[in-house]
């Protein structure tokens, strides 16, 4: 394999075009912006995407989050959602808020997100993939006549049948008041439902619906609950330029106060099993 090298500049060119994809995503139609575009489509789009953002999440009604949507994550017409219409000047205030895809030919009227199993998307009762069905409302098979429309057999993580997920778009107050988290103001196209690391597990691993009450940007679901209790424990203060003996008795206490927070992990993790939610 050949070794590629690249200077410093190079790199950070790279990182600059990465960069402006996150931001710009699908909406220079292919043509990069000149410097002067770019500066101008920041200043006037992003305070509206912040301020605007759809979240967007796959579960059943009431119950956690199974699956939260980002710009890569497929729709039933298989385009990304980066693909869909994802801003608005305004958000419309019909629900629920259908995100038409934008890809050349396309007729699909609203972002739906299909569960896969390891990298293949679920079949349909017909044995029939979602790209063999009509993507327009219906979705009616192409492959067979017996089929009255796309309907899964599947049995998502949390226990309930795919036939009663829906996906939902939400917006930052709805979602709060749905006592979701809602992450940080990222300035990216197409960010949908992520809002950290914890995103991209499934809803039943990540457990997001009970992380959220407590901390919006969760990394692990130990983290919060292990911070809360290091904010109760006093800090130790000394002043090492001590004699010897001093300086013993001060590594030692030090030793006890580590030990000790190794030994909270163990009531908190007691109380998470112990107030784990149902999975819907």
């Amino acid at each position: 394999m050949e070794k590629i090298q690249l200077s410093e500049s190079s790199f950070k060119a790279v990182d600059d075009y990465c960069q402006y994809r996150r931001i710009v995503g699908e909406d220079d139609g292919g043509t990069l912006f000149t410097p002067e575009q770019y500066e101008e489509y920041k200043r006037k789009v992003l305070p509206q995407r912040v301020k605007n953002r759809l979240y967007v999440s796959y579960g059943v009604p009431g119950g956690i989050d199974c699956n939260l949507i980002g710009p890569e994550t497929q729709c039933f017409c298989t385009h990304k959602f980066k693909q869909h219409k994802t801003e608005w000047e305004t958000v419309p205030s019909v629900r629920p808020l259908a995100l038409q895809c934008l890809a050349k030919g396309c007729r699909c009227t609203g972002y739906q997100y299909v569960p896969k199993i390891g990298s293949n998307p679920v079949r349909c009762r017909c044995k029939h993939l979602p790209q063999d069905h009509y993507e327009a409302a219906g979705h009616l098979c192409k492959m067979c006549s017996s089929c009255s429309g796309f309907k899964s057999t599947f049995t998502c993580g949390c226990g309930k049948p795919s036939s009663v997920h829906q996906t939902l778009v939400e917006t930052k107050e709805e979602r709060e008041a749905r006592g979701r988290p809602v992450g940080w103001g990222v300035p990216y196209a197409a960010m949908g439902g992520l809002t950290g690391f914890s995103s991209l597990l499934d809803g039943y691993l990540a457990l997001e619906a009970r992380d959220s009450g407590i901390m919006n940007f969760v990394l692990c679901p130990f983290i919060h609950l292990f911070s809360l209790i290091q904010s109760q424990i006093p800090p130790f203060e000394a002043d090492v330029s001590q004699p010897a003996d001093e300086n013993t008795t001060f590594f030692r206490l030090r030793t006890m106060d580590s030990d000790l927070e190794m030994l909270c992990l163990i009531p908190v993790a007691s109380h998470m099993a112990a107030n784990r939610p149902s999975a819907c």
